[in-house]
């Protein structure tokens, strides 16, 4: 059976490598530890067909060591626990650790991770990690903590470009067909900066061509009037002879008869994540809907998109209707708990709720507003009467002396200092005014006055 151009394609060495240069490149930290033939444990961060699993597969042909794989998807407990025995075995004194590399970590439950904790920590492994998801989210904290994290971009325009010159021009199956690339437009715009998608695409393409000719050539054999050549003439894909001519419009006019040919995988998942987000954030709910039953009839998983509904509620609702986290995080709950069918209603009411709430990021904004402002002013000292004075040398040094108890005052406020002495006056929550904000941007002028006045 033939394999997929993008298997074809798939490079062998860093020096067919494309992308990736901040990791690759020459003097890249990645390259540098491949050359030098001793990694260490690491977890690959990007998007679909980045080269994640070709980088992996590069140090296994470059390093002489035991490399073993495994499937998030399709591995248990058992087999990371069997990898481990036999990598242990395996091993010789003094020798480097075996490589153990998984695909599609973030599909690994605690469970599993957990199982992989001891022999990474002990050196009896080097775990290569693969993940499209948010490692912070999907990988627990032990196993994080144990392994450098690199991000691997989506690929640019001359990385794309570069590597549909590369196909055409040294694949055994492409340099036969003849295909002349007029147009790139639709290539890049579909392929998002996938590689692998990218590669279906052109294939399918080349592949749909070639067809066309093959029944031009056999009905011009059934005409004796000799009209092959102006149905060769007319055909989209082919405006000489014998040549498949790639177009914008040969594209669009492929991808519209075969839309899953190249995205099997549901792989568009983060362009339409993407929009989704958007719509809810533009208050759409008709839009978000769309995108969620495309995520939806893609496979993509369910707890996937409650968590981005759960962060929307903060980022984008926020105060403007707290009750949007509460629901937001009430329907992530519910999904795990009933799964598929039923968590797409749930989703959806979700979304629609999402979807039509006013919209804040006035925490948002406040909270990237105080963290840029604590590395620019550094560890300020706390100020004395809001330290915590448990023995009786701090209280003879002052702390928590001229503390003033809110309850213990009208209205459970008094006024006092809570910033740095040098930030008295920084402003970094700004009210944005929704009607449930208003309410508390008002409470807030009526307790400190002009300080709070945006």
């Amino acid at each position: 059976m033939q394999q997929p151009l993008a298997e074809r394609m798939r490079p062998r060495t860093l020096d067919d490598y494309i992308g990736q240069q901040h990791l690759v490149g020459p003097g890249a930290v990645l390259r540098r530890m491949i050359e030098s033939g001793r990694i260490t444990s690491f977890i690959l961060w990007g998007p679909p067909g980045v080269g994640k699993t070709t980088l992996a597969q590069i140090i296994a042909h470059r390093l002489e060591t035991p490399f073993y794989t495994l499937s998030a998807v399709t591995s248990g407990v058992k087999d990371v626990r069997d990898v481990i025995e036999k990598a242990q075995k395996g091993r010789f004194f003094n020798a480097a650790s075996p490589i153990l590399f998984i695909d599609e970590i973030h599909r690994f439950s605690k469970s599993q991770q957990d199982s992989l904790l001891g022999a990474v920590e002990r050196g009896i492994v080097t775990l290569i990690g693969a993940t499209t998801e948010n490692p912070s989210f999907e990988v627990i904290r032990p196993l994080l903590s144990r392994c450098q994290l690199y991000v691997l971009k989506s690929l640019e325009k001359d990385d794309l470009l570069k590597l549909v010159d590369r196909a055409l021009t040294t694949d055994v199956e492409l340099k036969e067909r003849h295909v002349e690339v007029r147009e790139t437009g639709a290539l890049l715009r579909y392929s998002g900066g996938d590689a692998r998608k990218l590669l279906n695409i052109l294939e399918l393409v080349v592949e749909s061509g070639a067809a066309e000719q093959t029944a031009e050539g056999s009905d011009g054999d059934a005409d004796a009037s000799g009209a092959v050549g102006d149905a060769q003439a007319d055909s989209p894909a082919d405006s000489s002879a014998g040549k498949i001519v790639i177009t914008d419009e040969r594209v669009v006019a492929c991808l519209q008869q075969n839309p899953l040919a190249y995205d099997k995988d549901g792989e568009m998942h983060y362009d339409i994540i993407s929009a989704f987000i958007k719509s809810i954030r533009g208050s759409d709910p008709d839009a978000a809907l769309y995108w969620m039953a495309r995520m939806i009839e893609g496979g993509e998983d369910p707890q996937f998109i409650a968590r981005r509904m759960v962060i929307s509620a903060s980022e984008d609702i926020g105060l403007a209707n707290p009750n949007a986290l509460l629901l937001a995080n009430a329907a992530f709950d519910t999904v795990m708990k009933i799964g598929w069918p039923e968590a797409r209603i749930t989703l959806a009411e979700c979304a629609v709720y999402l979807a039509t709430s006013p919209k804040s990021n006035s925490a948002y904004l406040g909270i990237d507003a105080a963290l840029a402002l604590v590395r620019q002013t550094g560890n300020l000292p706390v100020p004395l009467h809001l330290r915590n004075a448990p023995t009786a040398l701090m209280k003879d040094l002052g702390y928590h002396d001229g503390y003033k108890y809110p309850h213990d005052f009208p209205g459970h406020f008094t006024p006092q200092q809570y910033m740095p002495d040098a930030l008295q006056q920084q402003r970094l929550w700004h009210a944005q005014h929704s009607p449930a904000e208003q309410k508390l941007y008002e409470r807030m002028v009526n307790y400190w006055g002009e300080r709070m006045k945006d």
